[in-house]
């Protein structure tokens, strides 16, 4: 059995999902650049036919397949339509961690940005000010991700894992600047 085909061809009976990565199990080519669109239009017509409500009358056996077979789907789903996860899966897949834990930060700009970011959002005392560091953390993300299409596009594995690493440090300060605007009068 192909490891992407949910169905036995010849009994159409539900397969366990095999070792298909994210793309192959929703039928994309292995890029970055994929239409969000395509690939939650492909994802829904995938759980549709695997959900195991649809194997509620069938074997124990059949049901844990069509369960363990929605479970691969969603989470394929979840990492191709977050442009920061997918980035990770695709060098994940060419052997290079991101090393997105923070703990192996090489490049001194990346981090004279983040603790740049990192003050700006301490020193923010108004909703307002908060608001203009996410603002700017959003333009960086927006051009972080257009730099990582053209970092995969050129191949340059290397300057995509830079990307990513910054898109990291971005994301995260978007995710806090949304707790610190609640602390701020």
């Amino acid at each position: 059995m192909p490891a992407a085909e949910p169905f036995c061809p010849t009994c159409k009976a539900v397969q366990p999902p095999g070792q298909a990565d994210h793309f192959r199990r929703l039928g994309f080519a292995r890029t970055f650049d994929l239409d969000r669109k395509l690939v939650e239009r492909r994802y829904f017509e995938l759980q549709r036919t695997l959900h195991p409500d649809r194997f509620a009358a069938r074997s124990p056996k059949e049901r844990a397949l069509s369960q363990a077979q929605a479970t691969s789907l969603n989470e394929a789903y979840e990492a191709l339509m977050d442009p920061l996860k997918r980035a990770s899966y695709l060098l994940k897949l060419s052997g290079i961690e991101t090393g997105s834990d923070g703990k192996t930060v090489t490049d001194p700009a990346l981090l004279m940005d983040a603790m740049e970011m990192r003050e700006a959002l301490a020193e923010a005392r108004k909703p307002a000010e908060v608001d203009a560091v996410v603002a700017g953390a959003r333009r960086d993300a927006e051009a972080a991700e257009a730099q990582l299409s053209r970092d995969f596009a050129a191949e340059d594995l290397e300057a995509a894992k830079t990307t990513t690493l910054r898109l990291t440090y971005l994301d995260k300060l978007i995710d806090d600047a949304r707790a610190r605007r609640l602390n701020v009068a």
